[in-house]
């Protein structure tokens, strides 16, 4: 199975941006789909963003219109562009892929 390294993570002010990187050990022009996911203190994982193989994109309906996913194959890593942070994004970011999970990148966000 791919092995999937996150990085990115930090503390930021409300308002702010942050980068989450994912690298994956392996090509993932092959993989049908890779994602994010979150998990805050005393909650449930969750989803966050998805993109397909042929590109295709799905978010939250909490990070619409503030979060970007994109792949680049070329460099085997997967994005999170995340504007607009808001205290309650505070939360352990995970990469997903088949199978597969990052160990995981700490955002906090400032109010």
């Amino acid at each position: 199975q791919v092995q999937l390294e996150e990085s990115g993570g930090g503390l930021v002010q409300a308002g702010g941006s942050l980068r989450l990187s994912c690298i994956a050990s392996e090509s993932i022009s092959s993989i049908y789909m890779m994602g994010w996911y979150r998990q805050a203190p005393g909650k449930l994982r969750e989803l966050v963003s998805t993109i397909s193989k042929g590109g295709i994109t799905n978010y939250a309906d909490s990070v619409k219109g503030r979060f970007t996913i994109s792949s680049d194959n070329a460099k085997n890593t997967v994005y999170l562009q995340m504007n607009s942070l808001k205290p309650e994004d505070t939360a352990v970011y995970y990469c997903w892929a088949p199978n597969s999970w990052g160990k995981g990148t700490l955002v906090t966000v400032s109010s």
